[in-house]
């Protein structure tokens, strides 16, 4: 992508090597996030569950696991043997500045599409943690992937899911890391439209919400390439990307037979659908992924 390393985004907030104070993820669980394009190492747990009888998710339930809890606002600590590297001696200053890029130019645009549309958008925060992590939607971990939790209106990721998003599932390049935050920021859209209030939690409502967060990344992606951002290819990274992360495969790579009534976030054909159906018209209407009768 084109882009010009620059300041930090006003709308991150970097926790790296902060402790939260919480219990981890090897403790007595944790509640899942409503929503996350990550889900991605979870769905891979899930099934380790289900093949080996012992709930590797933590917590008591399913139930349990994804109704948001009420918290008190996160109280973050450091100590000397936690700090991370900042400054010019970061060794992650570069993947901070692409983040505080990509985070700022969805945001931005989605700004402008509200503004057409007589809406208000409100600016979503992203957290950037290690490993563990307090948010409005319980305590979470880095082994669920990028997340976006709604009562706080915040997206979390720890960003060696990128490397994992390489190494583990083949999806290279800047723009296949942008799809992941521009979803989550689609979840955040969602939210801002109350979208995520009016349907229910069952089983196909899931893979409708995190579709329709698919093309939402396609509707930013779209106005990427107009504005001659993406060099010539690029939109493959993320198609490349919303196949890797599809229940599908997800299952397959985990040696387990397709299930798709166990599908959270759609089929690899059906994330990249609906991703390519945004890139494509660059209209939030364009993803009624609700009325559609083939996903």
């Amino acid at each position: 992508m084109k882009w010009t390393p620059g300041a930090q985004s006003d709308d991150i907030e970097d926790v790296r090597g902060m402790s939260t104070g919480g219990r981890g993820f090897g403790g007595r669980g944790f509640a899942m996030p409503l929503t996350g394009s990550g889900i991605v190492i979870a769905i891979i747990l899930a099934i380790a569950s289900q093949v080996c009888g012992v709930n590797f998710l933590g917590g008591g339930g399913d139930d349990q696991q994804t109704q948001p809890t009420q918290q008190q606002p996160t109280q973050y600590s450091q100590s000397p043997q936690e700090s991370q590297p900042r400054g010019a001696n970061d060794p992650e200053k570069h993947t901070m500045q692409f983040v505080s890029f990509v985070l700022d130019d969805v945001q931005k645009t989605f700004d402008q599409m509200f503004a057409e549309h007589g809406w208000k958008y409100r600016h979503a925060h992203l957290v950037v943690f290690t490993d563990d992590i307090d948010t409005g939607c319980g305590e979470s971990s880095a082994a669920v992937g990028p997340f976006y939790c709604p009562p706080d209106e915040k997206a979390y990721i720890d960003l060696s899911f990128f490397q994992e998003l390489h190494d583990r599932f083949g999806a290279a390049g800047e723009f296949a890391q942008a799809y992941v935050l521009a979803h989550e920021l689609g979840h955040h859209v969602q939210h801002l439209l109350g979208i995520d209030e009016k349907i229910g939690r069952g089983h196909d409502d899931s893979i409708r919400l995190e579709l329709q967060a698919d093309c939402f990344a396609g509707v930013w992606g779209h106005s990427t390439d107009q504005r001659h951002l993406l060099d010539e290819g690029e939109a493959r990274e993320a198609i490349d990307a919303a196949a890797s992360i599809g229940d599908d495969r997800l299952q397959k790579m985990s040696g387990r037979r397709v299930n798709p009534e166990t599908w959270t976030h759609g089929s690899s054909d059906q994330r990249v659908k609906w991703f390519r159906r945004g890139f494509e018209s660059g209209r939030f209407e364009d993803c009624d992924t609700f009325t559609a009768r083939d996903l």
